[in-house]
């Protein structure tokens, strides 16, 4: 039968010896927490009452839950790190957006004067008739236009900002909706619109956003088409 006759002897019948010296600050955390808990280890096992001595399967399970948090504190870090890199690659990629056009899922934009409301919706089937209605801030209809019919697919629309009058409207918010008619049925689309890109911004909570013309902040990854 061997004889261990030191900790450190302990440490490597275990398979625990400890490494080489590493001048990598990381490593010399994580060696230090690792020799602390097999220190107070062996002290546990040297001042424990004889007649209820620590089980092998105790003693392995508290070796094994040490690793598993080492593990996953290496795995955190790791993953701190891809997510960081990420985040950068998507800051240079968002940052090249300034100034290009955009297509985001939203409903409401500004109408800027002598300007014009662009956008597109998708059509899992073809409708004989397509209708667009505009309405302004206090939801009050400002126009609406028959679009004619529309294969599947992306569908383009514009509106030049007149109403039903013939008179060009104030500039501000106005919201689309347009609806196309499947199975003898009106069914209202996903309406999405075209906005130029002004800004990004880095530090919000919801993480990149890229800050629209008349339509605010939207994230990142909401954008849908980029021209």
């Amino acid at each position: 039968m061997s004889t261990i006759s030191s900790q450190d002897d302990l440490f490597a019948s275990l398979g625990l010896a400890a490494q080489p010296t590493n001048t990598s600050g990381t490593n010399r955390a994580d060696q230090m927490g690792l020799n602390t808990f097999l220190k107070l280890m062996v002290t546990q096992l040297n001042n424990q009452d004889p007649f209820k001595p620590m089980e092998n399967g105790e003693f392995l399970s508290q070796i094994a839950q040490f690793g598993s948090v080492t593990g996953l504190d290496q795995l955190n870090q790791n993953f701190e790190s891809l997510a960081a890199s990420i985040t950068s690659g998507q800051a240079l990629q968002a940052g090249s957006l300034v100034g290009r056009e955009v297509l985001a899922p939203v409903e409401t934009g500004y109408l800027v004067p002598g300007d014009t409301l662009r956008g597109q919706v998708q059509l899992d089937q073809s409708s004989p008739q397509v209708t667009l209605r505009v309405t302004d801030q206090v939801g009050q209809l400002v126009r609406e236009m028959s679009l004619g019919s529309a294969p599947p697919g992306a569908f383009d629309f514009s509106w030049d900002g007149i109403d039903d009058l013939g008179n060009s409207v104030q500039p501000g918010f106005y919201t689309v909706e347009v609806e196309a008619v499947q199975n003898d049925r009106p069914v209202t689309l996903q309406t999405r619109l075209f906005a130029r890109v002004e800004s990004v911004n880095l530090s919000g909570s919801n993480g990149l956003t890229l800050n629209l013309d008349g339509l605010g902040p939207i994230a990142f990854n909401n954008v849908q088409q980029i021209y």
